[in-house]
Protein backbone atom coordinates (compact mmCIF):
# COMPACT_ATOMS: atom_id res chain seq x y z
CA UNK A 1 0.00 0.00 0.00
CA UNK A 2 2.83 2.72 0.95
CA UNK A 3 4.38 1.63 -2.11
CA UNK A 4 1.24 2.64 -4.26
CA UNK A 5 0.93 5.85 -2.39
CA UNK A 6 4.58 6.67 -3.66
CA UNK A 7 3.85 5.49 -7.15
CA UNK A 8 0.76 7.83 -7.20
CA UNK A 9 2.85 11.04 -6.06
CA UNK A 10 5.79 10.18 -8.55
CA UNK A 11 2.88 9.64 -11.48
CA UNK A 12 0.75 12.62 -10.35
CA UNK A 13 4.13 14.79 -10.31
CA UNK A 14 5.77 13.34 -13.49
CA UNK A 15 1.83 14.35 -15.42
CA UNK A 16 2.19 17.87 -14.00
CA UNK A 17 5.57 18.45 -15.32
CA UNK A 18 5.42 17.14 -18.58
CA UNK A 19 1.98 17.37 -20.05
CA UNK A 20 0.59 20.32 -17.90
CA UNK A 21 4.11 22.24 -17.44
CA UNK A 22 3.12 23.32 -14.11
CA UNK A 23 6.60 23.49 -12.00
CA UNK A 24 5.41 24.11 -8.14
CA UNK A 25 6.68 21.25 -5.97
CA UNK A 26 6.39 23.21 -3.14
CA UNK A 27 2.57 24.02 -3.67
CA UNK A 28 2.09 20.29 -4.19
CA UNK A 29 3.88 19.52 -0.68
CA UNK A 30 1.36 22.42 1.01
CA UNK A 31 -1.55 20.70 0.28
CA UNK A 32 -0.04 17.65 2.04
CA UNK A 33 0.99 19.49 4.77
CA UNK A 34 -2.92 21.50 4.85
CA UNK A 35 -4.14 18.07 5.45
CA UNK A 36 -1.51 16.90 8.22
CA UNK A 37 -2.85 20.29 10.08
CA UNK A 38 -6.03 20.08 9.63
CA UNK A 39 -6.36 16.33 10.20
CA UNK A 40 -3.42 15.45 13.12
CA UNK A 41 -2.67 18.80 14.56
CA UNK A 42 -6.21 19.28 15.49
CA UNK A 43 -6.22 15.62 16.87
CA UNK A 44 -2.90 16.92 18.88
CA UNK A 45 -4.36 20.01 20.00
CA UNK A 46 -7.80 18.50 21.41
CA UNK A 47 -5.87 15.70 23.44
CA UNK A 48 -6.37 15.51 26.83
CA UNK A 49 -3.96 12.59 27.84
CA UNK A 50 -0.38 13.06 28.30
CA UNK A 51 1.66 16.37 27.41
CA UNK A 52 -0.72 19.06 25.91
CA UNK A 53 -0.01 20.89 22.97
CA UNK A 54 1.96 24.00 24.18
CA UNK A 55 3.68 21.43 26.33
CA UNK A 56 4.70 19.82 23.48
CA UNK A 57 5.81 23.09 21.93
CA UNK A 58 7.49 24.24 25.26
CA UNK A 59 9.49 21.85 25.28
CA UNK A 60 10.13 20.05 21.79
CA UNK A 61 9.58 23.01 19.49
CA UNK A 62 12.91 23.77 17.63
CA UNK A 63 13.66 19.65 17.41
CA UNK A 64 10.11 19.96 15.47
CA UNK A 65 11.30 23.12 13.30
CA UNK A 66 14.47 21.04 11.94
CA UNK A 67 12.28 17.77 11.49
CA UNK A 68 9.71 20.19 9.69
CA UNK A 69 12.67 21.71 7.56
CA UNK A 70 14.46 18.04 6.64
CA UNK A 71 11.02 17.14 5.98
CA UNK A 72 9.72 19.95 3.55
CA UNK A 73 12.66 20.14 1.93
CA UNK A 74 13.13 16.39 0.82
CA UNK A 75 9.48 16.49 -0.37
CA UNK A 76 10.35 20.12 -2.54
CA UNK A 77 13.98 18.49 -4.21
CA UNK A 78 12.14 15.18 -5.25
CA UNK A 79 9.18 16.84 -6.86
CA UNK A 80 11.73 19.69 -8.39
CA UNK A 81 13.59 16.38 -10.00
CA UNK A 82 10.65 15.52 -11.90
CA UNK A 83 11.15 18.89 -13.93
CA UNK A 84 14.67 17.46 -15.04
CA UNK A 85 14.43 13.88 -15.19
CA UNK A 86 12.05 10.65 -15.61
CA UNK A 87 10.03 8.88 -13.20
CA UNK A 88 12.00 5.73 -13.47
CA UNK A 89 15.12 7.71 -12.78
CA UNK A 90 13.70 9.17 -9.35
CA UNK A 91 12.44 5.88 -8.55
CA UNK A 92 15.58 4.29 -8.57
CA UNK A 93 18.05 6.64 -7.44
CA UNK A 94 15.89 7.93 -4.46
CA UNK A 95 16.97 3.91 -2.58
CA UNK A 96 20.30 6.29 -1.87
CA UNK A 97 18.52 7.10 1.14
CA UNK A 98 18.77 3.08 1.92
CA UNK A 99 22.31 3.74 2.94
CA UNK A 100 22.23 7.02 4.73
CA UNK A 101 19.02 5.98 6.59
CA UNK A 102 21.54 2.88 8.23
CA UNK A 103 24.01 5.00 9.13
CA UNK A 104 21.58 7.00 10.75
CA UNK A 105 19.78 4.18 12.76
CA UNK A 106 23.27 3.04 13.33
CA UNK A 107 24.39 6.29 15.17
CA UNK A 108 21.22 7.32 16.69
CA UNK A 109 19.07 4.60 17.42
CA UNK A 110 21.93 2.10 17.94
CA UNK A 111 20.84 -0.04 15.09
CA UNK A 112 22.93 -3.38 14.62
CA UNK A 113 23.40 -4.82 11.18
CA UNK A 114 24.79 -7.93 9.96
CA UNK A 115 27.57 -8.13 7.13
CA UNK A 116 24.81 -9.26 4.45
CA UNK A 117 23.58 -5.94 5.02
CA UNK A 118 26.54 -4.35 4.36
CA UNK A 119 26.87 -5.88 0.93
CA UNK A 120 23.33 -4.90 0.08
CA UNK A 121 24.33 -1.33 1.07
CA UNK A 122 27.58 -1.33 -0.92
CA UNK A 123 25.45 -2.83 -4.16
CA UNK A 124 22.88 0.16 -3.15
CA UNK A 125 25.64 2.38 -4.02
CA UNK A 126 27.03 0.93 -6.87
CA UNK A 127 23.52 0.85 -8.81
CA UNK A 128 23.26 4.33 -7.95
CA UNK A 129 26.94 5.52 -9.64
CA UNK A 130 25.50 3.62 -12.42
CA UNK A 131 22.33 5.23 -12.62
CA UNK A 132 24.26 8.72 -12.52
CA UNK A 133 26.85 7.96 -14.96
CA UNK A 134 23.97 6.76 -17.03
CA UNK A 135 22.45 9.72 -17.25
CA UNK A 136 25.32 11.70 -17.42
CA UNK A 137 26.44 9.72 -21.25
CA UNK A 138 23.09 10.17 -21.65
CA UNK A 139 22.95 13.75 -21.02
CA UNK A 140 25.79 14.47 -23.56
CA UNK A 141 24.16 12.23 -26.22
CA UNK A 142 21.37 14.43 -25.92
CA UNK A 143 23.45 17.46 -25.96
CA UNK A 144 24.73 16.45 -29.21
CA UNK A 145 21.42 15.75 -31.21
CA UNK A 146 19.90 18.99 -29.88
CA UNK A 147 22.90 21.26 -31.35
CA UNK A 148 22.48 19.40 -34.74
CA UNK A 149 18.44 19.80 -34.14
CA UNK A 150 19.40 24.23 -33.73
CA UNK A 151 21.68 24.22 -36.52
CA UNK A 152 19.10 22.22 -39.38
CA UNK A 153 15.85 24.10 -37.47
CA UNK A 154 17.60 27.23 -36.41
CA UNK A 155 15.58 26.70 -33.03
CA UNK A 156 16.71 29.39 -30.43
CA UNK A 157 18.36 28.59 -27.34
CA UNK A 158 15.54 29.47 -24.86
CA UNK A 159 13.36 27.42 -27.22
CA UNK A 160 11.67 24.37 -24.14
CA UNK A 161 11.15 21.79 -26.63
CA UNK A 162 14.69 21.33 -27.50
CA UNK A 163 16.21 17.99 -26.38
CA UNK A 164 18.63 20.14 -24.63
CA UNK A 165 16.68 20.90 -21.97
CA UNK A 166 16.30 17.56 -21.15
CA UNK A 167 20.26 17.10 -20.73
CA UNK A 168 20.16 18.35 -17.30
CA UNK A 169 19.04 14.95 -16.30
CA UNK A 170 22.32 15.30 -13.65
CA UNK A 171 20.65 18.20 -11.86
CA UNK A 172 17.69 16.03 -11.13
CA UNK A 173 19.78 12.85 -10.27
CA UNK A 174 21.69 15.49 -7.61
CA UNK A 175 17.91 16.58 -6.48
CA UNK A 176 17.05 12.89 -6.08
CA UNK A 177 20.54 12.21 -4.21
CA UNK A 178 19.90 15.17 -1.75
CA UNK A 179 15.89 14.56 -1.25
CA UNK A 180 16.42 10.98 -0.24
CA UNK A 181 18.76 11.89 2.00
CA UNK A 182 16.82 14.66 3.82
CA UNK A 183 13.90 11.76 3.92
CA UNK A 184 16.58 9.25 5.89
CA UNK A 185 16.91 12.23 8.32
CA UNK A 186 13.21 12.48 8.21
CA UNK A 187 12.61 8.80 8.69
CA UNK A 188 14.92 8.14 11.41
CA UNK A 189 13.49 10.93 13.43
CA UNK A 190 9.74 9.34 12.67
CA UNK A 191 11.02 5.75 14.11
CA UNK A 192 12.55 7.59 17.40
CA UNK A 193 9.03 9.48 17.97
CA UNK A 194 6.59 7.12 17.51
CA UNK A 195 8.47 4.38 19.20
CA UNK A 196 8.79 6.59 22.21
CA UNK A 197 6.27 9.24 22.42
CA UNK A 198 3.49 9.16 19.73
CA UNK A 199 2.39 9.17 15.68
CA UNK A 200 -0.18 11.54 16.89
CA UNK A 201 2.22 13.85 17.51
CA UNK A 202 4.72 13.26 14.93
CA UNK A 203 2.35 14.40 12.17
CA UNK A 204 0.34 16.45 14.20
CA UNK A 205 4.03 18.82 14.75
CA UNK A 206 4.92 17.60 10.74
CA UNK A 207 1.69 19.15 9.35
CA UNK A 208 2.02 22.53 12.04
CA UNK A 209 5.37 22.97 11.19
CA UNK A 210 6.02 22.05 7.46
CA UNK A 211 2.82 23.98 6.47
CA UNK A 212 4.57 26.65 7.67
CA UNK A 213 7.67 26.85 6.40
CA UNK A 214 6.10 25.39 2.85
CA UNK A 215 3.81 28.21 3.02
CA UNK A 216 6.83 30.72 3.35
CA UNK A 217 8.96 28.93 0.82
CA UNK A 218 6.05 28.97 -1.01
CA UNK A 219 5.11 32.42 -1.39
CA UNK A 220 9.00 33.56 -1.54
CA UNK A 221 9.62 31.18 -4.34
CA UNK A 222 6.54 29.82 -6.66
CA UNK A 223 4.33 32.50 -6.82
CA UNK A 224 5.30 33.90 -10.26
CA UNK A 225 4.93 29.73 -11.32
CA UNK A 226 1.41 29.37 -9.35
CA UNK A 227 0.29 32.60 -11.32
CA UNK A 228 1.09 31.14 -14.44
CA UNK A 229 -0.63 27.85 -14.11
CA UNK A 230 -3.97 27.84 -16.65
CA UNK A 231 -5.75 25.89 -14.25
CA UNK A 232 -8.62 23.17 -15.19
CA UNK A 233 -9.94 20.69 -14.42
CA UNK A 234 -7.36 17.67 -15.43
CA UNK A 235 -4.89 19.81 -12.94
CA UNK A 236 -7.10 20.43 -10.28
CA UNK A 237 -7.63 16.74 -10.32
CA UNK A 238 -3.65 15.99 -10.29
CA UNK A 239 -3.00 18.41 -7.35
CA UNK A 240 -6.04 16.49 -5.53
CA UNK A 241 -4.70 13.21 -6.21
CA UNK A 242 -1.19 14.09 -5.05
CA UNK A 243 -2.18 15.47 -2.08
CA UNK A 244 -4.28 12.58 -0.83
CA UNK A 245 -1.60 10.18 -1.79
CA UNK A 246 1.43 11.84 0.24
CA UNK A 247 -1.49 12.16 3.58
CA UNK A 248 -2.32 8.48 2.89
CA UNK A 249 2.02 7.72 3.10
CA UNK A 250 2.44 9.83 5.91
CA UNK A 251 -0.53 8.62 7.85
CA UNK A 252 0.05 4.51 7.34
CA UNK A 253 4.33 4.79 7.27
CA UNK A 254 4.37 5.73 10.99
CA UNK A 255 2.07 2.44 12.01
CA UNK A 256 4.49 0.20 9.88
CA UNK A 257 7.80 1.76 11.35
CA UNK A 258 6.35 1.20 15.00
CA UNK A 259 6.14 -2.37 14.99
CA UNK A 260 9.12 -2.86 12.55
CA UNK A 261 11.73 0.01 11.89
CA UNK A 262 12.28 3.19 9.24
CA UNK A 263 15.01 0.81 7.57
CA UNK A 264 13.04 -2.55 7.08
CA UNK A 265 9.72 0.02 5.29
CA UNK A 266 12.28 1.96 2.95
CA UNK A 267 13.38 -1.85 1.94
CA UNK A 268 9.87 -2.89 1.45
CA UNK A 269 8.62 -0.05 -0.19
CA UNK A 270 11.30 -0.69 -3.21
CA UNK A 271 8.27 -2.37 -5.07
CA UNK A 272 7.20 0.99 -5.91
CA UNK A 273 10.24 0.84 -8.30
CA UNK A 274 7.95 -1.98 -10.06
CA UNK A 275 5.35 0.27 -10.38
CA UNK A 276 7.11 3.20 -11.55
CA UNK A 277 8.34 1.17 -13.92
CA UNK A 278 5.09 0.02 -15.63
CA UNK A 279 3.67 3.25 -15.20
CA UNK A 280 6.64 5.18 -17.29
CA UNK A 281 6.38 2.44 -20.00
CA UNK A 282 2.71 2.63 -20.46
CA UNK A 283 1.58 5.99 -19.38
CA UNK A 284 4.96 8.24 -20.58
CA UNK A 285 6.51 5.34 -23.44
CA UNK A 286 9.29 5.34 -21.84
CA UNK A 287 11.79 2.63 -24.15
CA UNK A 288 14.85 0.22 -23.51
CA UNK A 289 16.73 0.75 -26.38
CA UNK A 290 18.47 -2.20 -28.47
CA UNK A 291 21.91 -0.77 -28.51
CA UNK A 292 23.67 -2.36 -26.17
CA UNK A 293 25.05 0.86 -24.63
CA UNK A 294 25.42 2.31 -21.36
CA UNK A 295 22.39 4.66 -21.60
CA UNK A 296 20.61 1.81 -23.06
CA UNK A 297 21.11 -0.46 -20.25
CA UNK A 298 20.64 1.79 -17.56
CA UNK A 299 17.49 0.54 -17.01
CA UNK A 300 18.38 -3.13 -16.81
CA UNK A 301 21.66 -2.73 -15.06
CA UNK A 302 19.76 -1.28 -12.11
CA UNK A 303 16.77 -3.10 -11.92
CA UNK A 304 19.39 -5.88 -11.93
CA UNK A 305 21.14 -4.48 -8.66
CA UNK A 306 17.54 -3.35 -7.30
CA UNK A 307 16.86 -7.37 -7.56
CA UNK A 308 20.37 -8.15 -5.78
CA UNK A 309 20.16 -5.84 -3.07
CA UNK A 310 16.62 -7.31 -2.39
CA UNK A 311 17.94 -10.55 -2.14
CA UNK A 312 20.10 -9.80 0.33
CA UNK A 313 18.52 -7.87 2.63
CA UNK A 314 15.38 -10.70 2.16
CA UNK A 315 18.42 -13.79 3.31
CA UNK A 316 17.35 -12.97 6.99
CA UNK A 317 14.54 -10.35 7.25
CA UNK A 318 13.31 -11.67 10.43
CA UNK A 319 16.44 -10.99 12.44
CA UNK A 320 15.57 -7.42 13.16
CA UNK A 321 12.24 -8.41 14.18
CA UNK A 322 13.02 -11.35 16.26
CA UNK A 323 15.82 -8.99 17.82
CA UNK A 324 12.98 -7.04 19.39
CA UNK A 325 11.02 -9.90 20.08
CA UNK A 326 11.13 -9.86 24.02
CA UNK A 327 9.85 -5.93 24.47
CA UNK A 328 6.41 -7.36 23.02
CA UNK A 329 6.16 -9.78 25.85
CA UNK A 330 2.56 -11.74 24.79
CA UNK A 331 2.81 -10.85 21.24
CA UNK A 332 5.87 -12.28 20.77
CA UNK A 333 4.50 -15.16 19.06
CA UNK A 334 2.41 -12.88 16.54
CA UNK A 335 5.36 -10.56 15.55
CA UNK A 336 7.41 -14.33 14.39
CA UNK A 337 4.96 -15.58 12.31
CA UNK A 338 4.58 -11.79 10.49
CA UNK A 339 8.62 -11.87 10.39
CA UNK A 340 8.27 -14.89 8.32
CA UNK A 341 5.25 -13.71 6.52
CA UNK A 342 7.73 -11.08 5.66
CA UNK A 343 10.31 -13.04 4.47
CA UNK A 344 8.01 -15.06 2.08
CA UNK A 345 6.39 -12.20 0.63
CA UNK A 346 10.37 -10.56 -0.03
CA UNK A 347 10.89 -13.76 -1.97
CA UNK A 348 8.10 -13.54 -4.19
CA UNK A 349 9.15 -10.32 -4.43
CA UNK A 350 12.30 -11.40 -6.27
CA UNK A 351 10.40 -13.74 -8.42
CA UNK A 352 8.22 -11.02 -9.69
CA UNK A 353 11.33 -8.71 -9.88
CA UNK A 354 13.66 -11.38 -11.83
CA UNK A 355 11.04 -12.43 -14.49
CA UNK A 356 8.74 -9.55 -14.90
CA UNK A 357 10.71 -6.61 -14.63
CA UNK A 358 14.24 -7.75 -16.83
CA UNK A 359 12.44 -9.84 -19.20
CA UNK A 360 9.89 -6.84 -20.04
CA UNK A 361 12.72 -4.17 -20.22
CA UNK A 362 14.63 -6.44 -22.30
CA UNK A 363 12.01 -7.08 -24.77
Amino acid sequence: MLSLFICGTAVTSQYLAEQYKVNTPMLQSFTNYCLLLLVYTTMLALRTDNESFLQILKRRWWKYILLGLADVEANYMIVKAYQYTTLTSVQLLDCFGIPVLMALSWFILRARYRLIHFIAVAVCLLGVGTMVGADILAGRQEGEDSRRDVEVTGCSSTCTSCPAKRSNVVIGDVLVLLGASLYAISNVSEEYIVKNLSRVEFLGMVGLFGTIISALQLAIVEYRDIARIQWNWKIALLFMAFALCMFGLYSFMPVVIKVTSATSVNLGILTADLYSLFFGLFLFCYKAPRQPSLPGRRLESMNLLLVIQSCLTSKQPGAECSSRLHQWGPHAHGLQQGCEGFSKGKETLDLLESFVILPFANS
